[in-house]
């Protein structure tokens, strides 16, 4: 493993690469300045720990606090836009259609709003909202409840059966989603060239996709200003942010 500070360098190896995947955590969206999960822990929120709201049994057990929790962290989020980093990898994709794979940890919907397609989101959007259970079906809307038809409420409630709307997040507990993950490993398996950008490797199985790149025969470079858990993973080093780094490596 090379550290590698000149970022031309690894630019050779994106325009060699025929495939690419780029793995982003939430150093990513740092520099657009979006709250971490510890910073929702202000003010009435201050006396819970994120792991006694953010899962099903919370939500269940009291679904007003954990709505009203998730409500306060989309508001916190209303100002913050894409930065370089994110715009530099939905230009790629635009130019280079079907050569880049994007995979995320991060909800905050920045890279779908900076325009990036097909991304596969490994945590969910905070954005989105799903149903609680299974539907039990409406009629006439072929046995799946139509989200836009919840009736207002903290959470909002199904029209038809009553089922409770939650932040289409993944809670602690939870599994990944089955589709998006299954994506996600196909990509890193036959990328050329995978960037981790922003993430401090410590999550699984998001971080062990950097070791099925690795091992499927892929470059892998780790781009963040810090050490992370997975620099002994890669051919490569950059250490810098990624709205310095991204677009110097993908504006060609």
């Amino acid at each position: 493993m090379t550290a590698i500070t000149d970022i031309a360098a690894v630019g050779t190896w994106v325009r060699d690469a025929g495939a690419i995947a780029v793995l982003s955590g939430a150093g990513m969206s740092a520099e657009s300045g979006v709250p971490t999960f510890r910073d929702a822990q202000t003010g009435l929120w201050a006396k819970f720990r994120p792991e006694e709201l953010a899962t099903e049994a919370a939500f269940r057990a009291d679904p007003r606090r954990v709505w009203d929790w998730y409500a306060s962290r989309r508001e916190m989020m209303k100002d913050v836009h894409p930065n370089a980093g994110h715009h530099a990898i939905a230009a790629f994709q635009q130019r280079h259609p079907g050569r880049l794979t994007l995979i995320t940890q991060n909800v905050d919907g920045l890279h779908q709003a900076a325009g990036s397609v097909g991304t596969l989101a490994l945590h969910g959007n905070l954005f989105e909202d799903i149903w609680l259970d299974p539907c039990m079906g409406a009629p006439g809307h072929g046995g799946v409840c139509d989200v836009s038809r919840a009736l207002p409420g903290r959470p909002p409630t199904c029209a038809d059966c009553g089922n409770a709307l939650r932040p289409g997040v993944v809670w602690f507990g939870e599994m990944l989603p089955a589709v998006a993950l299954a994506a996600a490993e196909e990509a890193a398996q036959a990328c050329d060239l995978m960037l981790v950008v922003g993430t401090s490797g410590a999550v699984y199985p998001a971080a062990g996709l950097a070791h099925t790149a690795r091992q499927s025969g892929a470059r892998v470079v780790v781009i963040n200003p810090e050490p992370t858990e997975l620099d002994s993973v890669a051919h490569a080093l950059v250490r810098a942010t990624a709205a310095v780094a991204m677009p110097a490596l993908l504006g060609g």
